[in-house]
């Protein structure tokens, strides 16, 4: 089996060392990750700069890897159509520093590895851990428990179109409580903007981070399970068109658009 793994907090992030790691364990590995941290860029690509691809060695002799000075869009997108010579079975983007819950996965980088790959009909997983700082993580932790989530994801074939986005709590194998398969939260974003005054009194804007100060969330979300210690597992769409909506959105303009003359429309 041939994995492609990305992600969004650089090439060089421990989280994708431990995601080459586990998956060496299940086939071959290709590695095409931006060349420094891009998080928060969701599903951008780059279209007024040439790109860049820098093979890199850091993985070991068996590991095809390139750092892309791009998004990490752009990298599955170059990998899909360039850098590799046949598609891997599977991509996989992670793993990310930090949870992906609720309202939040439509602005991560992490997640749009993963739906760029099911656009192209891959199936394709995104994976975080809940812990944000580097230098307090051991990886260790969420290997194991993602080991075990491949041991049952990859006997099976996702549904076309779909990727999905994996939540790792940060415990071990002991104390983690199982594994949910949940709905997004959609109550739940993480980032809030807050006024701030200069000395001049001009006032800017920030995100605040107030994921430690949610209070009102559904307890069967994805926030709720994996606070409560679950690995959380949650189906995404890549391919956003509603087929079911089309008939009902040709009604409403069903004989209602205005017919203009050549002479009316230029007057």
């Amino acid at each position: 089996m041939k994995f492609l793994v990305t992600n969004d907090d650089g090439i060089f992030a421990p989280g994708v060392a431990a995601l080459v790691e586990v998956l060496q364990h299940f086939g071959e590995i290709y590695v095409v990750c931006p060349d420094q941290e891009r998080s928060a860029i969701s599903h951008s690509i780059t279209i007024k700069q040439p790109l860049k691809a820098t093979p890199v060695s850091i993985f070991g002799s068996n590991v095809q890897a390139w750092a892309i000075n791009g998004t990490t869009a752009d990298c599955v997108k170059l990998a899909l159509e360039v850098l590799l010579k046949e598609p891997p079975d599977v991509v996989v983007s992670g793993i990310n520093l930090g949870a992906n819950l609720g309202r939040d996965v439509f602005y991560s980088g992490t997640m749009a590895g993963a739906a760029e790959a099911s656009l192209f009909n891959i199936p394709a997983i995104a994976v975080s851990v809940d812990r944000t700082n580097t230098k307090e993580t051991n990886f260790q932790l969420p290997k194991r428990l993602f080991y075990e989530v491949m041991e049952i994801i990859l006997p099976n074939k996702p549904p076309e179109g779909v990727f999905i986005n994996i939540n790792l709590p940060y415990v071990t194998r002991e104390f983690c409580a199982g594994i949910k398969v949940v709905p997004l939260d959609l109550s739940v974003s993480r980032y809030k903007y807050v006024g701030l005054n200069d000395p001049y009194g001009q006032v800017y804007y920030w995100l605040k981070d107030r994921l430690s100060q949610l209070s009102d969330f559904d307890e069967d979300g994805d926030y709720g399970k994996l606070k409560a210690g679950y690995i959380t597992v949650t189906p995404l769409e890549g391919k956003v068109c509603h087929k079911k909506h089309v008939k009902k959105l040709e009604r409403w303009f069903n004989n209602k658009m205005l017919k203009k003359s050549k002479e009316e429309l230029y007057s």
